[in-house]
């Protein structure tokens, strides 16, 4: 076991210059609503929606790096605004890049602008690290939305998907030496793979959120609830809880003396019951923030949004 934090103070979220309805990613992530508005009131509400999640978050002691607009030419990134799946930081100063399964979602990638960003606000970055190839076309692994990491006790969960094989998911393990790496298979209402691991499960200090049901294999679904509940205290959510309303896509973080916040969305908080609200206010204030228009046209939340920045 590592003597780390699970948790951060800062955070790094990425301005949704282009936000709009991802016909590639709309293939397997069934959150995503195709909009009735056009294309210019989407991004529009987006905006005005990341720009209230960054007030609210600033407003309360949390550190939050804004990556702006690339200054070069680039080409149509609608899902930009949801960082976490194509980079991650660790404990020793390593930034990681990964490989993105849509094509369209590739071209977020901009390790040297997030590098620069950190530095100029006395971040150090010791490391950057590509998980598999840089041209991968089948073995895909989209950081962590498709993995869940416990820091401190070395754990990596992550859920079968297009967007996690296998090999790749071990290949990380490996090359982050991790302790253990725990995949599963999950099966929505639909009866498809639920895409992302992180709209299923989201990991704070001393608490879980997870969505058990989805767990297709008894076994599997008793290793994870078994491995969860050494470290935290487990708060299970439904079904429909987990994909109607968001809450597995929570997070908790920390403002800059040590007080701790669960950051999710209205949607979310309104999703949970009052007593999964008073266990989860045991471990940190909720911080919830309307993201309607970028639940509903991104496929992703809260969490989706926050690209955790440790050192």
């Amino acid at each position: 076991m590592l003597d780390v934090s699970r948790t951060t103070d800062t955070i790094l979220m990425v301005r949704p210059h282009d936000f709009g309805f991802n016909e590639e990613t709309g293939l397997d992530n069934e959150f995503q609503k195709r909009p009735t508005e056009s294309e210019k009131q989407i991004n529009e509400a987006a905006n005005a929606e990341f720009q209230a999640m960054v007030d609210s978050l600033h407003a309360n002691g949390i550190t939050v790096l804004v990556l702006e607009k690339p200054k070069t030419p680039y080409l149509r990134t609608p899902d930009a605004i949801f960082p976490n799946n194509w980079f991650s930081t660790e404990h020793d100063g390593t930034l990681i890049t990964y490989p993105m399964a849509a094509v369209s979602r590739r071209y977020e990638r901009r390790p040297q602008d997030v590098e620069k960003l950190l530095v100029a606000n006395g971040y150090k970055i010791r490391n950057v690290i590509h998980v598999g190839a840089l041209d991968e076309q089948k073995r895909f692994l989209e950081g962590t939305g498709s993995m869940v990491i416990d820091h401190r006790e070395e754990i990596v969960y992550a859920a079968r998907s297009h967007r996690c094989h296998p090999d790749q998911f071990d290949n990380f393990i490996r090359l982050r030496f991790y302790r253990e790496g725990i995949l599963f298979d999950t099966r929505s209402s639909r009866g498809k793979p639920v895409y992302h691991t992180n709209v299923i499960m989201s990991i704070g200090e001393q608490f879980s959120v997870i969505c058990l049901d989805c767990i297709t294999d008894p076994d599997q679904r008793n290793r994870v609830r078994t491995s969860l509940a050494r470290s935290f205290e487990v708060i299970d959510i439904s079904m429909d809880q987990m994909e109607h309303h968001f809450c597995g896509n929570i997070l908790q973080v920390n403002a800059a003396g040590g007080s701790p916040f669960i950051v999710m969305s209205r949607r979310a908080f309104t999703g949970f019951t009052p007593k999964q609200i008073r266990r989860l206010e045991q471990y940190g204030t909720i911080l919830p923030v309307a993201l309607d228009t970028i639940e509903s046209v991104g496929g992703g939340s809260a969490r989706c949004m926050i690209a955790e920045i440790f050192s």
